[in-house]
């Protein structure tokens, strides 16, 4: 089996769609990145991100059916839009954290994808007030911001 040419595939897996592309870079570092600027952005894109979710999810089972689960840790960004939707989610982390600090108290996010929560878990990993847990099932899969008390902690 031949090894993955991921900007290859998505520049294939987007022309099947008839979708026009400017250019596909493909990023790598702590995350793959497969950056695609595009005209048909909106296409792309869909109503709250909701095209671009699905793409990713279709693109990352086709290869993962190919290459292998490991092949298919990457994630596709259409004109930034994935990344602002990030910083927002880390924004709205941050002032609730910032809550949690305030009040010396739990504070519970709102329901988001693994993707997400991925971010958030990120984000606080190396904070010494804020730990992070997962809570819920399902659609209602969300985090939970705990505030540690530092004279606790150690």
């Amino acid at each position: 089996m031949l090894p993955l040419d991921l900007k290859s595939f998505i520049t294939e897996l987007l022309s099947l769609l008839d979708v026009v592309t400017d250019s596909i870079e493909v990023k790598t570092g702590h995350r793959t990145l497969v950056v695609v600027a595009s005209s048909d952005s909106a296409r792309l894109i869909g109503q709250g991100g909701e095209h671009l979710r699905s793409l990713n999810m279709v693109a990352r089972r086709l290869v993962e059916a190919k290459h292998g689960e490991e092949a298919a840790n990457f994630l596709i960004d259409v004109n930034g839009y994935h990344e602002s939707q990030m910083e927002k989610v880390r924004a709205g982390a941050r002032m609730l954290a910032q809550r949690a600090r305030l009040f010396k108290h739990d504070v519970e996010l709102e329901p988001m994808s693994a993707y997400e929560r991925l971010v958030v878990h990120e984000l606080f990993a190396e904070d010494p007030e804020i730990k992070t847990e997962s809570a819920g099932e399902g659609k209602f899969r969300h985090i939970v911001l705990k505030y540690k008390d530092s004279a606790l902690a150690s």
